[in-house]
């Protein structure tokens, strides 16, 4: 996280917070590995209103869904954070939403919003007593899993475990990617429900499959970490919910078996759970996102795509002074 003072002194907003997309559940490190990357959702605060009234203007992805005050999901982890942090009658607000992130694609759109929904709790009502350990792990404990809104609350990749019991995190942060690898986002318009994903995994899974992804979650993190970026391919090989989830969306199979063959590609995955595809690539991304692209239209499904770096910084908190 980087806090800023606004530097236009016109800017009439009292906060704004520029909060990135997120790739997570990637490859072998289902529900503990994911990325930020540099496609952002900016939320701000125009001003404050008494407690229990909100007002939002959303545009970009997701403004029809978001219409309605009450499924807000930034809204909703506001109050949440309040809750837990016992803040007595929290301010309401007028929020403006600027949303580049595909909404309900795995590319973390939700947790942008968990994120800057906790975010505004300690800002609107000057808990200047909560840490960003703290922080973080009040967006976990509302978001469910620290593979999304870990590396967008800190940016680059992120290795986490969240103890559900002890409702306590630990996590490290890895380095972003150099500026020569691009991440391919190929995004199509399909929806498939964090919900949905979750059902179609199996109970449980034989033991050498367990093994399976414990060696190349090691290796993958060894690998991000040593900038050993020839052993990714490997390292994003899984068998624990990759080969059930492209199964819910036309062409998610196909990639993820064709797109790792091309010799640009350093590594290909699901992002988040899904339908989101992501590739890793050194050279020519434009040949490879068009490529992906193609086969969710032979699958009879259109798409469009980015070609994005790994945001190492997270999200971005300005203050009006």
């Amino acid at each position: 996280m980087i806090i800023k003072k606004f530097n236009n002194f016109n800017n009439n907003y009292l906060f704004s917070l520029k909060v990135p997309a997120t790739a997570a559940n990637l490859g072998s490190g289902f529900d503990t590995l994911g990325m930020a990357l540099n496609l952002y959702n900016i939320f701000n605060i125009r001003k404050l209103l008494p407690a229990g009234e909100f007002k939002c203007e959303t545009s970009g992805e997701g403004t029809e869904e978001l219409s309605d005050i009450k499924d807000n999901m930034l809204v909703a982890s506001y109050l949440k954070a309040c809750e837990k942090w016992n803040v007595d009658k929290p301010l309401g607000f007028e929020l403006e939403s600027c949303n580049a992130v595909p909404f309900s694609r795995g590319l973390g759109s939700s947790s942008t919003a968990v994120t800057a929904g906790v975010l505004f709790a300690k800002l609107i009502n000057n808990l200047n007593n909560i840490s960003e350990p703290e922080l973080l792990r009040m967006m976990t404990l509302i978001e469910g899993h620290p593979d999304n809104v870990a590396p967008c609350f800190v940016g680059g990749m992120v290795a986490s475990c969240w103890d559900v019991s002890a409702e306590t995190l630990q996590y490290v942060k890895l380095p972003a990617l150099p500026d020569d690898l691009y991440v391919i986002a190929a995004v199509p318009d399909f929806k498939v429900q964090t919900e949905e994903a979750r059902k179609i995994l199996p109970p449980s899974v034989p033991f050498k499959d367990a093994v399976f992804n414990v060696s190349h979650a090691a290796l993958l993190c060894a690998a991000w970490a040593m900038g050993r970026w020839d052993l990714l391919k490997s390292g994003m090989d899984d068998k624990l919910h990759q080969p059930h989830r492209a199964k819910l969306f036309p062409g998610g199979e196909k990639i993820l078996e064709n797109i790792k063959n091309y010799k640009d590609c350093l590594a290909v995955a699901i992002s988040g759970s899904g339908p989101t595809m992501i590739a890793i690539v050194k050279g020519k991304a434009g040949d490879l996102a068009a490529e992906m692209c193609r086969i969710f239209t032979a699958g009879g499904v259109s798409s469009h795509f980015f070609i994005l770096n790994c945001a190492p910084d997270g999200v971005i908190v300005e203050i009006n002074n």
